[in-house]
């Protein structure tokens, strides 16, 4: 490959500009939605231990860790799921899951 076409804009920012952006886009929206479920999964944990207080409900403790073992592989599948579709935009997937991991880290 000569090097004046590898160097040029156009292929700098398709191979690595724009893959770069688009990883910091999903990963800052990946950080936010993280946040939003984190936020809704403690509020929800908090009405139902104010139930069990008023007896409507009775919640164990293995019950409730269950129940967070299975949304924290739910949200290990999906980064996981992220990251590896990042990862198809280039050869070796530096540019845009380098972005993901600044966007995730901006958000």
């Amino acid at each position: 490959m000569d090097n004046q076409n590898f160097f040029s804009t156009p292929m700098l920012l398709t191979n690595i500009g724009a893959p770069f952006l688009l990883g910091i886009a999903v990963g800052y929206f990946a950080k936010k939605m993280l946040r939003t479920a984190l936020f809704l999964g403690g509020g929800i944990v908090v009405l139902l231990f104010v139930a069990e207080y008023y007896g409507v409900v009775h919640i164990t403790d293995t019950e409730l860790l269950n129940a967070t073992d299975v949304a924290t592989e739910a949200a290990k599948s999906s980064g996981d799921f992220l990251l590896e579709r990042l990862s198809r935009f280039t050869v070796k997937g530096v540019s845009a899951t380098g972005g993901f991991a600044l966007g995730f880290k901006m958000g």
